[in-house]
């Protein structure tokens, strides 16, 4: 694509933008590697090198809670050093400016809350928590991370003596039913979805963009590669998160 069309395309969606009541962003691990933070999925990445700890085996065994535990304290390391990037910046700032209803993502980085974002719906959680499965009590994740690290033992509830798992959706645990409802209704009353560096195959948050493009949404995807929806889509844009979104802003501010 030249840098003209490309342009156009971009101007288009600020136009969009302008013209939007009730627009939407779906995001998922594509928004948070120029952060620093890989995509688990790819290459070397942690699901590459480790194995899956499915929810029923973190329930029954103490060897799969610790092994869930080691991975997940491998990971918060890098969760802990990253930062908000321009593409987290510039949903919040849309947020701000009412442009942008909801931030509805695939991550559990936490990146888009500390961005100043505030409706973001955390379709998977979040490993900046931990929760206890029983009396479902939570806290901040660093201290337990630590406290595990420091024994080499798995935490259990200080007042419950319940289990705690980071307060994220493990292979085999059912998304939050509050959050995938309010999603759906987000995204059936959108007038514009940005599907923003999701491979889109995980359903059902997947069907996210899906579902706001066949209720008479405008649908633009930005992710590096295909994804399976890209034959809905109105626009599809194969460049970095950070610089697209930031050109959109741009075009966006200049047409206000």
């Amino acid at each position: 694509m030249t840098d003209s069309a490309l342009q156009g395309q971009l101007e288009s969606i600020a136009d969009w933008l302008f013209d939007s009541q009730s627009a939407i962003a779906f995001t998922g691990a594509g928004i948070s590697t120029e952060s620093g933070i890989p995509d688990f999925r790819s290459p070397g990445g942690v699901w590459s090198k480790n194995r899956t700890v499915y929810f029923n085996e973190f329930l029954s065994s103490e060897a799969d809670r610790y092994e869930y535990w080691r991975q997940k304290s491998q990971t918060h390391v890098e969760f802990e050093a990253a930062s908000p990037n321009a593409a987290h910046r510039v949903l919040a700032e849309w947020e701000t400016e009412g442009k942008l209803s909801a931030v509805v993502t695939q991550n559990i980085d936490g990146l888009h809350v500390e961005a100043g974002s505030h409706n973001v719906l955390e379709l998977h959680g979040t490993a900046r928590e931990i929760s206890c499965l029983s009396c479902e009590k939570r806290w901040p994740a660093d201290p337990w991370v630590q406290k595990y690290l420091e024994e080499d033992r798995v935490p259990n509830c200080p007042d419950c003596k319940g289990l705690l798992k980071h307060a994220t959706v493990s292979f085999g645990q059912a998304l939050p039913e509050d959050v995938l409802e309010r999603s759906i209704t987000l995204a059936s009353n959108a007038d514009l979805c940005f599907a923003c560096g999701s491979s889109l195959v995980v359903y059902p948050a997947a069907g996210i963009p899906e579902v706001a493009k066949r209720n008479g949404g405008k649908l633009v995807i930005i992710n590096r590669t295909e994804t399976p929806l890209d034959h809905l889509a109105d626009v599809i844009i194969r460049e970095p998160l950070g610089s697209t979104l930031s050109q959109i802003h741009q075009f966006y501010m200049d047409r206000c």
